[in-house]
């Protein structure tokens, strides 16, 4: 499997069936501030089960994730415990690699062409769109784009997400140095939304995904993004977030609306308590929402002290090595 290029790479690709693409791997590696978690899946009826995996934490501010700036603080270290984290889950012998990057490392934006133009004209109006939302040359930017359904106007729309050049070099040098190659790379969150995209549910689904300085919020309509959000905020006001986020949903999309509704929602983070999440969610809406398991999802996780907030989104990635 070839590496993506280390060049202006405003990649035209499809979120999710992009990765349907032969030799996806089956193993895939999750960078969190917190840790490092390397895994690989195996099939388990409909879903997948977890074949090998180990997590292991890092040292405070060995990394720190940053749309703009340095991420590594010491490469060496952080490329001695991700060995480690490799080693722990048996899987030294793998060398192709998926890689989730934490949510802070990318930027995400639903761009839409105002007026239908030639490729070559959409292409450049795109690339400006681009520029606006992300706050950086095209050029200094690896971009993946999906096409999703247009507005209630008709008119083309494209999922977006940016990382910088610079950062995502960091990453595939420590890589480099094991003679591993990375194909797909993607920011946590649009990892995290594979398990949210089965195509026989209709229905509206959230992804609320957290980190320790806010959190990522991912709606899906038919099984495509609608909604992004970040949101920067501390622990103790993370609840009353989310809370405006779904009158945010009631007030948009629910008003008038009987069909389709949200009726789930997946929660990512060791912070986000299910019972207190379905307490908010019929507050704001009249209705609890269902939260998901992540069996409910297609992913069984083993009896062990592995979870699923550290596999979700490396996980998220193997998953498409099936595909």
């Amino acid at each position: 499997m070839e590496k993506i290029p280390k060049v202006n790479a405003t990649t035209s690709i499809k979120m999710l069936s992009v990765l349907t693409q032969p030799n996806f791997p089956k193993a895939a590696i999750g960078l969190e501030k917190q840790n490092i978690t390397a895994l690989s899946l195996q099939k388990e009826g409909r879903g997948f089960g977890i074949k090998q995996a180990a997590t292991i934490e890092l040292p405070s501010n060995l990394l720190t994730p940053s749309f703009l700036d340095r991420n590594i603080s010491n490469a060496r270290e952080l490329a001695v415990l991700l060995e480690e984290a490799v080693a722990s889950a048996g899987l030294l012998g793998q060398k192709n690699w998926s890689v989730s990057l934490p949510s802070n490392t990318a930027r995400s934006a639903i761009l839409t062409l105002e007026t239908a133009s030639a490729k070559d004209e959409s292409e450049e109006i795109l690339d400006w769109k681009a520029e606006q939302s992300f706050g950086a040359p095209t050029g200094e930017l690896r971009i993946t784009r999906q096409k999703i359904a247009p507005d209630k106007e008709g008119k083309s729309r494209y999922f977006a997400t940016a990382v910088k050049l610079s950062v995502i070099d960091e990453y595939e040098t420590i890589f480099e140095g094991f003679g591993w190659k990375t194909g797909l790379i993607l920011p946590r969150a649009v990892s995290e939304t594979k398990w949210l995209t089965d195509d026989s549910n209709k229905t509206d689904s959230l992804l609320i995904s957290s980190q320790s300085d806010g959190f990522s919020a991912i709606l899906l309509r038919g099984g495509e993004p609608a909604v992004i959000r970040t949101v920067t905020c501390g622990v103790a006001e993370r609840n009353d977030e989310i809370y405006r986020l779904l009158m945010f949903y009631n007030d948009r999309f629910a008003s008038g609306n009987t069909e389709n509704l949200l009726d789930r929602i997946l929660l990512v983070g060791k912070d986000l308590v299910p019972a207190k999440i379905k307490e908010i969610s019929a507050e704001a809406l009249g209705r609890a929402l269902q939260i998901l398991r992540p069996d409910e999802v297609g992913l069984n996780l083993p009896a062990s002290n592995l979870s699923f907030d550290d596999l979700a989104a490396p996980a998220g990635l193997a998953a498409f090595g099936w595909r």
